[in-house]
């Protein structure tokens, strides 16, 4: 069974982050994972911040993302949200939701709303986007690398060069993955 994981909505708002994120699941590193609530706040927020993104081509790319990676949907959580203690009330669905997927990692920007002691008796840790993809690249540099081309080779207007789009993940906060990754 492949190492499960959950996306929290912070690490799925920026596009190029979340592009990695889905080829490394898609190329079987792991099991990615992810709720209708998160995505429901990466959307609402990219709406808020960007009022100039046509809401069909985002509810296109929320299909796409859907079908991009094999069972990702985690339902039948949200009975455990009211039992968890976490120091954001409002964090304790990405949680649930991690419990219910049996994920090991919960891959999120907001280290400090998920500390050990609320994760340890689940077996579970949270790890920032930039460890993460780096214990990605210790695994299998080789296709954290072909998913960085393929974003790249996917990027048409306006192009971009694989020195590009680790510039983009470098902005998205992955510096200590991008300096791995450059030849």
């Amino acid at each position: 069974m492949a190492f499960v994981v959950l996306y929290d909505a912070n690490v799925l708002y920026p596009s190029t982050l979340r592009d990695l994120l889905i080829r490394i699941a898609q190329a079987g590193l792991v099991q990615a994972k992810w709720t209708d609530q998160i995505l429901n706040e990466v959307f609402r927020n990219l709406l808020a911040n960007r009022p100039d993104l046509d809401p069909q081509k985002l509810a296109r790319t929320r299909s796409l993302m859907n079908k991009a990676v094999r069972d990702c949907l985690v339902a039948g959580y949200e009975p455990l949200i009211d039992a968890l203690e976490l120091p954001d009330l409002d964090d304790r669905h990405v949680l649930a939701a991690a419990i219910k997927a049996r994920a090991q990692v919960i891959v999120t920007n907001n280290l400090k709303d998920f500390p050990p002691s609320a994760l340890e008796p689940w077996d579970m840790e949270a790890k920032s986007p930039d460890g993460f993809v780096l214990d990605q690249i210790d695994l299998s540099r080789e296709t954290v690398y072909g998913a960085v081309q393929r974003i790249a080779d996917s990027r048409h207007n306006p192009p971009a060069t694989f020195t590009d789009v680790l510039a983009m993940l470098d902005r998205d906060g992955l510096v200590e993955s991008a300096a791995a990754l450059r030849p």
